[in-house]
């Protein structure tokens, strides 16, 4: 990507597109499961935007509404680290969040995952919750979860974030 590039943020369209979402969550999830708080989902089943320039698809993010008046973020991925495509894509799912009415947008990431930490809080999202061991009992649902993550850091905790909207 050049700086000349426009990043537009849209809905997947078509199966072309698809299949690269599919890819993606393989690459970076293991695949189309993903489990949060306890709870399995399917990303395909999901809410999905993503970013793209005119050459290519080079992010995307996967989200829901909760039945608490929230949304959750289950996945966010740039392919470019450092050129706004994370922040684009968080955008859109702030704005999107704001018009169905709902109060606040929040996600869960592993105790290994400074980056994300660094990325959220950045954009005012706070630490909410410390859901101990969780990633431990998700590992017997989703058996690819690594146990040792980012940074040589042992993965075993759920860290809620989140971000008030109103």
């Amino acid at each position: 990507m050049n700086a000349f590039e426009e990043i537009h943020i849209l809905p997947p369209s078509g199966e072309y597109e698809q299949r690269w979402l599919n890819e993606l969550w393989k690459s970076e999830w293991g695949g189309e499961i993903m489990v949060s708080r306890g709870h399995v989902y399917r990303l395909r089943e999901l809410k999905s935007l993503v970013a793209k320039t005119e050459q290519r698809l080079i992010g995307a993010v996967v989200y829901r509404f909760d039945n608490d008046g929230g949304c959750e973020l289950m996945s966010i991925n740039a392919t470019i680290p450092g050129a706004g495509i994370g922040t684009k894509l968080l955008d859109a799912v702030e704005s999107e969040t704001r018009e169905q009415g709902c109060h606040r947008l929040w996600l869960i990431t592993s105790n290994d995952n400074l980056d994300a930490l660094r990325f959220y809080q950045r954009r005012d999202y706070r630490i909410t919750a410390v859901h101990v061991g969780a990633i431990d009992e998700a590992r017997r649902i989703k058996p690819t979860i690594p146990f040792v993550g980012n940074h040589g850091i042992e993965i075993h905790d759920e860290l809620e974030l989140s971000k008030n909207l109103k």
